[in-house]
């Protein structure tokens, strides 16, 4: 049986108005996908009105506490003491969103007990995802 954890985050958005929106947000991690993280901000926080999912690296978002990091869609970076900076790109535009730092500190912590860093890959099943892939093909 795979691990997963959730865990409820409060983010803050930053707009162009002075005061910040908090939105709620859940941060996911499987054991099954041992590289990824998912974030999910739920429907009535969205401009499309549907729950929207972002997937990145587990190991982007420990690296971006610490600095600056990403390239892509998803970009990470503190900000002070407490509070860590998720960038998320998109064709509609931007979002940037305010985590504090401890709770994802958190998260990242329970990870790690589930599937440790640097060993993701002893948690993959290749046979299985070759096998997948076959049947699908």
């Amino acid at each position: 049986m795979s691990i997963v954890i959730e865990q409820a985050v409060e983010a803050r958005l930053v707009a162009a108005a002075p005061r910040m929106a908090t939105i709620p947000a859940v941060l996911r991690y499987e054991q099954d996908d041992p590289f990824a993280v998912r974030m999910t901000f739920p429907a009535p926080s969205t401009l499309e009105g549907v729950d929207v999912c972002w997937t990145f690296a587990r190991e982007l978002l420990a690296a971006g506490m610490e600095e600056a990091v990403g390239q892509g869609d998803v970009r990470v970076r503190p900000y002070g003491f407490d509070r860590t900076v998720m960038e998320f790109h998109a064709p509609e535009g931007t979002a940037i969103v305010h985590v504090r730092s401890g709770e994802l500190r958190r998260f990242l912590a329970r990870t790690d007990a589930a599937v440790p860093t640097g060993r993701e890959s002893l948690y993959l099943d290749l046979d299985q995802d070759l096998a997948d892939l076959m049947r699908d093909a």
